[in-house]
């Protein structure tokens, strides 16, 4: 929209460059052009302000295809005003000079004029497609028509509008209708979801099985170890068993070769001993068969008198000493 801004009776009008305006003075063209900036006379001029920008129209209609079923168009058409002398003259863009704002509503009338086209052509191509195929190739099917229909309309351009672009956003069945087809496809993916997790379970069974037989392949394998092991000990203990008896029979066979020896070393040294005393004894008797009787008495008192207890007095009577002296006194042959 145009700024216009008064001054003394005079008005100033301003706009962007998006807008192409269009000045009339008394049935003459005076301003002609997009941004343009000037002083006139409100009550003397004819403004129009024509829009030449790109703009954006966005559409939804209803349809039904050759199944008939209702389906909802979602697209949206980029247009422009190509030709805004020819839009001016067609539609009313004019604007009152005191405002700047229309008189009129050429928008609409534009959006209508391409709404109604585009949804002709959308129907026409719809009302000969199954729905399925709607649904799978219709946003491409439908885009093309559409484009071609609105290439090929007279209206647009002796309007001066060129259509920039055509773009399909969706085709949607009704919601009864898109719940009863999203059934299948949820059917499918639930049980591929499911066979999935019989799958992940299979394998983990499996997995465990695997494991379960390898912790058995351990046990087994380690009691036939052990077994081993106890025999391994078993056969080391016999074998210690037995070299501990050849010891202790070695041992017990020294031992005994030893008492011999010594009990033998014993007994010879007690047949030595035997003898010596014997021999000595035969010595002793000897030299005291040669002594005489008297040596001999005097001897036995000696030995006597060693092998009795300590006598602190010994008293003699007379009898007793004439007695013991008469026997000292005898010759040997006497004694006999």
């Amino acid at each position: 929209m145009a700024d216009i801004n008064r001054r003394l009776g005079l008005r100033h009008l301003r706009s962007a460059p998006t807008s192409h305006i269009r000045h009339h003075k008394r049935g003459r063209l005076v301003h002609d052009g997009p941004g343009l900036s000037f002083w006139f006379r409100p009550l003397s001029a004819a403004l129009s302000e024509v829009p030449v920008d790109d703009r954006e129209l966005a559409m939804a209609f209803h349809a039904r295809t050759s199944d008939f079923q209702d389906v909802t168009v979602q697209a949206t058409v980029t247009y422009r005003i190509s030709d805004p002398a020819v839009a001016a003259a067609r539609l009313d863009f004019s604007v009152d000079p005191d405002s700047g704002v229309w008189r009129g509503a050429p928008l609409e009338q534009l959006s209508t004029l391409l709404t109604e086209t585009a949804q002709q052509h959308a129907l026409d191509v719809l009302a000969r497609t199954p729905l399925a195929a709607a649904l799978v190739d219709g946003v491409a099917s439908v885009r093309e028509r559409i484009s071609d229909g609105l290439a090929a309309e007279p209206r647009l351009p002796a309007t001066g509008i060129e259509v920039v672009a055509v773009r399909v956003v969706a085709i949607r069945p009704e919601p009864e209708v898109e719940r009863a087809l999203r059934t299948p496809a949820r059917e499918q993916i639930q049980q591929e979801a499911d066979r999935a997790t019989y799958e992940r379970r299979a394998v983990a069974v499996e997995r465990e099985r695997t494991i379960a037989e390898n912790e058995l392949a351990s046990k087994i394998e380690l009691a036939r170890r052990e077994e081993r092991l106890v025999e391994q000990r078993g056969t080391n203990a016999r074998r210690e068993a037995e070299e501990n008896a050849a010891a202790d029979g070695v041992r017990a066979e020294a031992e005994a070769a030893r008492t011999v020896r010594l009990a033998r070393a014993e007994a010879e040294a007690a047949r030595t001993t035997g003898e010596a005393r014997a021999q000595a004894q035969a010595a002793w008797l000897r030299v005291h068969t040669d002594t005489d009787t008297a040596t001999l008495h005097a001897l036995t008192a000696t030995r006597l008198a060693e092998n009795l207890p300590r006598i602190d007095s010994l008293t003699l009577s007379p009898d007793v000493l004439t007695g013991l002296l008469a026997k000292l006194a005898r010759p040997g042959g006497e004694e006999r």
